[in-house]
């Protein structure tokens, strides 16, 4: 299922409750969200134990696209040879999508592996454990109501404020604000 980047810094104004989570749903491929409403299935949007903020993903390949699934097994590659190289390999490959076409999609990936002094196998998922992630967290996203990606939630341990969906990736912080500031104040910690 989705990692964890327990690495990665989020920047933004004040400083972020405890108890939030931006959970991203999906490669940033496309720009766009979906919301499914009431039937949205809410379960996997828990922030973590004892975390202020991380960034979770999960590798949603996108309906009918015709390299999704196969840029997604690549990340999770990338993956095994570190959290940061699968991270930028996802950025890399958002980065330049519009050059990227099934036909040459391998090209691209030998040469980002080429820059990070490493080299994509020719057989990178040769047990098929890199698809299984990215086939269970495919589906993970579409009992959350997942359609398109980016999706991303800003969730709560709050049953007054669960979630909310962040539908503009511009008004991300904007939204952490706005639901922490919905949240009853933190209790003092006992020493």
């Amino acid at each position: 299922m989705g990692h964890r980047l327990d690495n990665v810094v989020i920047e933004g104004n004040g400083t972020m409750n405890r108890k939030m989570v931006a959970l991203v749903a999906g490669m940033v491929m496309m720009a766009s969200a979906a919301w499914a409403g009431d039937a949205m299935n809410t379960s996997a949007l828990h922030p973590p134990a004892g975390k202020q903020m991380a960034l979770v993903r999960h590798d949603f390949v996108i309906p009918n696209h015709p390299w999704s699934k196969d840029a997604h097994i690549m990340a999770r590659y990338f993956d095994s040879l570190s959290l940061q190289v699968g991270e930028e390999f996802r950025q890399y490959i958002f980065a330049n999508q519009n050059a990227i076409y099934k036909t040459n999609l391998r090209e691209w990936a030998d040469r980002f592996a080429k820059a990070h002094h490493t080299a994509l196998p020719a057989f990178y998922d040769p047990t098929g454990a890199f698809r299984a992630k990215v086939e269970a967290d495919t589906e993970l996203g579409k009992a959350t109501g997942v359609h398109q990606t980016p999706t991303i939630y800003v969730v709560t341990n709050s049953p007054k404020v669960p979630y909310e969906q962040v539908l503009e990736q511009a008004k991300l912080f904007e939204t952490i604000e706005k639901v922490k500031n919905q949240l009853p104040p933190e209790k003092a910690k006992k020493k």
